[in-house]
């Protein structure tokens, strides 16, 4: 059996996908990778839409341009929207949110943990649900935050059950607790109908994105690592956790990659490039059945519009790195020799063939 192909082309020949989660270690290049995902994906899809659910955002540095809360066409598109959202609000932006309106689900909210940062997320996916895009890009916060996240729907959904199952065994009862905490109305309306209500809402939204999440045909995660040893850990973890939630995950980018254009120029850098060496055979055993895109590291930082066309090439075509030359060798010298080894290598193909007649 042949070895994956080490691009991300997967995805985008994937047309069913609606949801792709980019994530990873913190510092390893996740925003780049995601913003250069989506402007390959906005040159195959009617429209796309990148988000950042990382509380440090970074995508306005990425493109160049301010984002909102709300999504905003990328300057150089047509198809190509982004916007930077906060799954977990702070107090002054939690009590706008519909489920903070109610007495009874801020009490609920309060009372179980993690529920609050899962409703917030719940209200962020229910807007995002209305947005009429082709392909939607999560460009995520570091492992464990997006781990929490995904963890999100799961929460709710057996929160969200817990209660309503409650209410059925017990909704007289709870129809005159609504009211006493004021969860009931001015006109004494029934909890059922006015509270409840809008969990059973809520229940379903967040039932739709857990099925969703979970069809790999629909969504899929895209992991985003260095070759080092705690990427490398991270990675795992990562792909270990997803496996128990059930999301899919076989593609891994494995950033920053050093490809010396220089042998023995220094000590420093060969230590590095030995090191890398190490890992990266570490990857290709863990992950022999994953596609696998190693980036280079580049001299520059990747920001503006061009910078991410130019960088997201890498992750359609396996980067070819230019032969290396030995210290004092002029890169003339180097593209010669380079030259001659493949001619010679050609040579001896013939010459085998030849010999098979």
């Amino acid at each position: 059996m042949s070895s994956p192909e080490p691009t991300l082309q997967n995805i985008i020949d994937q047309q069913s996908l609606k949801w792709i989660f980019v994530g990873g270690k913190g510092g390893v290049g996740k925003t780049t990778c995601s913003s250069g995902l989506a402007v390959q994906l906005a040159a195959h899809r009617e429209s796309v839409l990148i988000i950042s659910t990382d509380p440090a955002h970074n995508l306005s540095d990425a493109f160049r341009q301010k984002l909102t809360k709300t999504p905003s066409l990328v300057q150089g598109f047509s198809n190509l929207f982004a916007m930077e959202v906060d799954p977990t609000p702070d107090l002054g932006e939690a009590e706008q949110m519909e489920w903070a309106q109610d007495s009874f689900l801020q009490d609920l909210a309060g009372s179980i943990p993690g529920i609050d940062e899962a409703m917030s997320f719940a209200e962020v996916m229910k807007q995002v649900q209305t947005f009429d895009y082709s392909c939607i890009v999560f460009d995520t916060a570091p492992t464990g935050h997006t781990l929490r996240l995904l963890n999100f729907p799961t929460i709710l959904e057996k929160g969200l059950g817990k209660l309503m199952s409650l209410k059925q065994s017990m909704g007289g009862m709870m129809s005159q607790v609504g009211r006493m905490i004021g969860a009931g109305g001015e006109d004494g309306g029934d909890l059922t109908e006015q509270v409840l209500g809008k969990v059973e809402g809520m229940l379903d939204v967040v039932r739709k994105v857990n099925d969703q999440f979970k069809d790999a045909d629909i969504t899929t995660f895209v992991a985003v690592c260095i070759p080092e040893f705690l990427s490398l850990y991270e990675t795992e973890r990562l792909v270990q956790e997803l496996a128990k939630y059930g999301i899919d995950i076989h593609n891994i980018v494995i950033n920053q990659v050093i490809f010396p254009d220089v042998l023995g120029a220094s000590r420093l850098l060969e230590a590095r490039v030995r090191m890398q060496s190490k890992y990266l055979e570490q990857f290709n055993e863990l992950y022999e059945d994953f596609n696998l895109v190693k980036l280079p590291l580049l001299e520059e930082e990747v920001r503006g519009v061009d910078a991410l066309k130019a960088f997201s090439i890498n992750l359609l075509k396996a980067y070819q790195p230019p032969a290396p030359r030995q210290a004092g060798q002029s890169a003339r010298e180097a593209e010669l020799e380079a030259q001659v080894h493949s001619l010679t290598l050609r040579v001896k193909e013939l010459e085998a063939q030849l010999t098979k007649q």
